[in-house]
């Protein structure tokens, strides 16, 4: 399998990063220009409204909206955080470890949020949800700092390991490791990408993870709220450190900028990988170039059509989104009903798990598939799909197919769904639904040729139009415009059908063939 990550930079349209699957389309990131209000971000913000029957508090951090904090988001060592801050911001010290004088007991599992904050007073938070429709950004007191290897949290104890590595003695290593070379009271996560890694390179990752917790406390010091004091890197930076590794073969960028940008960090992180970084200077747009501007088209519609024949409706709500699968012309293929419906139901939820991570479609997601008789076989079609969603990065649970036919998802959603617009304004209506009229159209081109014929003395000329237009003016002979405008001005008209016209365009094209600007 060959991965490829394309990035589209544009001066006022931001940043499109798609990631390829042997040239396939499975994943469509967009980041603003003027992006602000990332996962990973952290602010210093000022408690607003505490709402006791949430058991959570509304934070200013200069969205327009209020962010939400949840007392279980508060974290078990809060009051450390705090009086780290306080600390900070009074005797300014020169380092900034951590120290055992500065922690605090964990916070009560099951308290109450008024027992902790209180109104006015600042706080220090990070994005863990992006604002999503009318909804502010959603926070944590948690705060972790991921790198490449390794992701960092201030003020705890333990080391933990991604439970995708799997060798036990991989693990064990690395947890050796990483306990030998983290700071006192600052707890670690061990990546998945971190397998294999060297002891040097692990340090090297925590020593970056270290600079930036230097970074924030120094932005604290003289921070006043609402204020971001360390910004977590651009998207783009964010999947490149996420996700690049020796799978992928190919990264093309439109923009010398952040062509140098991923080079130089590739070449301090991954120095193997830095030759795959190219900078595209192709006639054409890079996402055209690649096919990709295609494959969005065809695949961000309410119908997503595969397996030729069959498509999915995907529909979206307030409260969740439902897809469903439907057969098409191939429902009449064959003699057994329930080994085409298998067959269907097994194609379409690859796709289904494709759609999910290119569209990032987060809640509850309801998927209608093909009914099936056999329990056996619902079990096989769940299975499929267990497996398909493995290499979705998002978290997300899915319970078994019910005898309705029906699967439910939950996936985590902390950013706005991808959305892209496939359907185009009619270039005749402009979107209203309504066209000018074939009366208004015909007087529009009869005093076009009564100009033509009276004052410039034309002769010989044509009339293209829309193919139906053309038939309208053709249509009865006698009757027909064509016949009136010649009796009117004693000279026959050609008029041939243009079907690369739209349905109220013409033209006139003289006797050499050429168009007559009116």
């Amino acid at each position: 399998m060959n991965y490829e990550l394309i990035i589209n930079s544009s001066p006022s349209g931001g940043v499109d990063i798609a990631i390829l699957k042997d040239k396939k389309l499975i994943e469509l990131h967009h980041e603003q220009a003027d992006s602000n209000f990332q996962v990973g971000d952290v602010y210093l913000g000022t408690v607003g409204k505490i709402m006791p029957g949430l058991n959570a508090g509304f934070i200013d951090v200069g969205h327009e909206k209020d962010a939400f904090l949840h007392y279980l988001d508060l974290g078990p060592q809060f009051e450390s955080t705090q009086k780290f801050t306080r600390m900070l911001r009074s005797s300014r010290p020169k380092d900034f470890y951590i120290t055992n004088q500065h922690l605090e007991p964990d916070i009560n599992k099951g308290g109450k949020i008024t027992d902790i904050l209180k109104r006015n007073q600042q706080v220090l938070v990070q994005i863990s949800k992006e604002p999503i429709s009318n909804k502010g950004p959603r926070l944590t007191s948690e705060l972790s700092l991921a790198g490449r290897f390794l992701v960092m949290m201030p003020f705890d104890k333990a080391v933990s390991i991604s439970k995708k590595i799997v060798k036990q003695e991989e693990r064990k290593r690395l947890k050796e490791a990483v306990n030998a070379i983290r700071p006192e009271n600052f707890g670690v996560i061990i990546r998945t990408n971190a397998e294999g890694e060297s002891i040097e390179d692990l340090q090297k990752d925590l020593k970056d993870l270290m600079s930036k917790w230097d970074e924030l406390c120094r932005q604290l010091m003289d921070a006043n709220s609402p204020q971001k004091v360390l910004g977590d890197n651009d998207r783009t930076l964010t999947l490149v450190r996420d996700l690049v590794n020796e799978n992928y073969t190919n990264i093309q960028i439109n923009d010398n900028f952040l062509y140098n940008k991923i080079k130089s960090y590739l070449k301090s992180k991954s120095p193997e990988l830095e030759n795959i970084v190219k900078l595209y200077s192709g006639k054409l747009p890079i996402f055209e170039h690649f096919g990709i501007e295609k494959q969005i088209k065809t695949s961000f519609g309410k119908e997503v059509n595969f397996m030729g024949g069959c498509y999915l409706i995907i529909e979206h709500t307030e409260a969740l989104h439902v897809i469903d699968v439907n057969s098409g012309n191939t429902a009449n293929k064959g003699n057994n009903q329930e080994e085409n419906a298998l067959k269907v139901n097994m194609e379409a939820v690859e796709e289904i798990a494709r759609q999910l991570r290119l569209r990032d479609i987060g809640g509850i997601i309801v998927i209608d598939l093909i009914d099936l008789k056999t329990a056996g076989n619902r079990k096989l079609v769940y299975e499929k799909l267990k497996e398909v969603m493995k290499t979705d990065r998002a978290k997300h649970k899915i319970l078994p197919m019910s005898p309705f036919g029906l699967i439910q998802i939950t996936r985590q959603r902390v950013r706005p769904e991808m959305a892209v617009v496939t359907n185009e304004k009619c270039p005749s209506c402009m979107g209203s639904g309504e066209i000018q009229s074939s009366v208004s159209i015909v007087d529009d081109i009869e005093s076009h040729i009564k100009y033509l014929i009276e004052n410039l003395h034309l002769k010989g000329f044509t009339l293209e139009v829309h193919p139906f237009l053309a038939a309208f003016l053709k249509d009865g002979w006698f009757k027909s415009p064509r016949f009136k405008w010649f009796r009117l001005y004693k000279q026959w008209i050609k008029v041939n059908p243009n079907p690369r016209l739209h349905l109220i365009d013409y033209k006139f094209m003289n006797a050499k063939g050429e168009e007559v600007i009116l």
